[in-house]
């Protein structure tokens, strides 16, 4: 998996784990693309994203040191973890690309009826959410990073799916009917295989 590329972090989303990346990881490797998908736990949405962040922090830390250059890819929740690391942990310091795929960027209604005493993590991805706010301040931390977004406008988890982008950077809408699809499908797959590869 050793390669001359930077290494490129996959963080999942909520209600799955590592295993998620499966297809896409086996384009990894048939590209001999070196890659770390650590599991985080989310407890089923009761985890702060800050405390996720804080865990993916120590885990990107413990693999590459402290200054080695990475890139991030992100889905779903883990599109915003990967953001909160990059804003507000420095990771922007040594993130060269930046690819969120499914992620609410500027939240989902599926969050809205969710109690944030219960499901901190999930109520953190409300619409206009404190924790939102606070990374769209953030938002010039990603002028110097390469950013790509994918995103599916049928997407029923994170809703409305036609805004599931960065504030930056290219935007890629993909033509599948599931949220997982992005990271499941063929044709997500290839999109994603193309930034990854040629960018």
């Amino acid at each position: 998996m050793k390669s001359e590329k930077r290494p490129i972090i996959l963080i999942h989303g909520l209600w799955n784990n590592s295993d998620i990346f499966k297809t896409l990881v086996a384009k990894l490797d048939e590209h001999n693309i070196e890659y770390y998908a650590p599991t985080l736990d989310h407890d089923f949405g009761k985890i702060s994203i800050v405390t996720l962040a804080l865990e993916l922090n120590k885990f990107i830390n413990e693999k590459y040191g402290l200054d080695r250059k990475v890139d991030i890819l992100g889905f779903s929740m883990g599109g915003i973890i990967g953001n909160y690391w990059i804003s507000k942990l420095k990771g922007y310091k040594r993130t060269i690309r930046f690819i969120s795929i499914g992620s609410p960027h500027e939240g989902t209604l599926l969050a809205q009826l969710v109690p944030s005493i219960f499901f901190k993590g999930i109520s953190e991805m409300k619409l206009n959410s404190s924790l939102l706010r606070e990374l769209s301040i953030k938002k010039n931390c990603l002028s110097k990073i390469e950013c790509f977004s994918f995103y599916t406008v049928w997407d029923l988890m994170v809703f409305p799916g036609w805004k599931a982008y960065l504030p930056k950077g290219k935007r890629f809408s993909i033509n599948v009917l599931k949220h997982r699809n992005l990271v499941k499908k063929r044709k997500s797959i290839h999109k994603i295989m193309e930034v990854i590869v040629n960018s």
